[in-house]
């Protein structure tokens, strides 16, 4: 009998192509990773890794068990979603994953309402971008916020997971409040602040990215003299009057006090927020409960007022 949860490992695996890497994404160490393999290949009875002194790759039947593994996976957490639909009361632990901004934007208004649902244990992690959906993939979390820039996200990932558009998160300017542009009164030309100093996050960041994509519509820039990991932490900085920059709309959300927020004119720059989750989770009870709070959370939180 072939035990599920080597199946999993065996499927992560297939995804990440070394122990190594298998261990650090599902938090084993790579001894016990290389361990269970092997027990698995035992109950298989036949070899599912081709070993070397310092690899690891899929066998012919390595490959085939992997790829139903990914079905045997998801036929469980259907069964599982279905016993747990019967109950028809939210329980037990629902772990969401998220992108910063998202998580301090939405957090206050998902610990209020998930509050009501006394059976509920909701944990609320941080994540790093790109790491959300490959999380909800391979069952280290139920529901993922992440935001995507280039409008492929859902359509390039797999067939299992199901996305939910929670908003469209549009890219603002700030600057000091004492900046001559904080006034709403003064049109924003991007042309007048070429030479200010820009504040962002480092380089191959999306927001980073978008920067600098805003700043070749007048031409470019000079190189952005501050670079700094968090959005919360530059926008912290431009109230200090340290620089300006420009961020997606709901990284304000927790307040823009020492600065003020305007409206790019004619600037289309934006991301998509989405809730992602395995399709066989969406019938578990603690799921949809955890994905309607998430949607109210979205939907109400308040942007920053845009000056013309």
């Amino acid at each position: 009998m072939l035990e599920v949860r080597r199946l999993r490992l065996l499927a992560e695996f297939a995804r990440r192509g070394s122990i190594a890497a298998t261990a650090a994404a599902l938090g084993y160490t790579p001894s016990a990773v290389s361990q269970q393999l092997a027990a698995l290949e035992r109950e298989a009875r036949v070899p599912l890794l081709d070993r070397t002194a310092r690899s690891a790759e899929l066998t012919d039947a390595g490959r085939r068990l992997a790829a139903r593994a990914e079905e045997i996976l998801a036929l469980v957490e259907t069964a599982e979603a279905e016993l747990s639909a019967q109950a028809d009361t939210p329980l037990g632990r629902v772990v969401v994953t998220a992108f910063p901004t998202a998580a301090v934007a939405f957090a206050p208004a998902l610990a209020q309402s998930l509050g009501d649902h006394p059976g509920l244990t909701f944990v609320l992690r941080q994540t790093r971008p790109g790491d959300g959906v490959r999380q909800v993939q391979n069952g280290e979390v139920d529901i993922a916020l992440i935001d995507d820039w280039t409008g492929k996200v859902p359509d390039q990932s797999p067939a299992a997971l199901e996305f939910f558009h929670l908003r469209r998160d549009p890219l603002v300017l700030v600057v000091p409040d004492s900046h001559p542009m904080s006034d709403p009164e003064r049109p924003v030309r991007l042309q007048e602040l070429r030479d200010e100093p820009w504040m962002a996050a480092p380089p191959g960041e999306p927001s980073r990215q978008a920067v600098e994509r805003l700043l070749d519509t007048v031409g470019g820039a000079r190189p952005v003299p501050w670079e700094f990991e968090g959005l919360l932490t530059i926008l912290s900085l431009v109230a200090r009057g340290i620089g300006i920059t420009a961020v997606p709309a709901l990284a304000l959300a927790a307040g823009d006090q020492g600065v003020a927020v305007r409206r790019i004119p004619e600037c289309t720059l934006a991301r998509e927020v989405y809730a992602v989750t395995r399709t066989a989770s969406v019938r578990r009870p603690s799921v949809a409960v955890t994905l309607r709070a998430i949607y109210a959370a979205a939907r109400d939180v308040q942007p920053p007022e845009l000056g013309g």
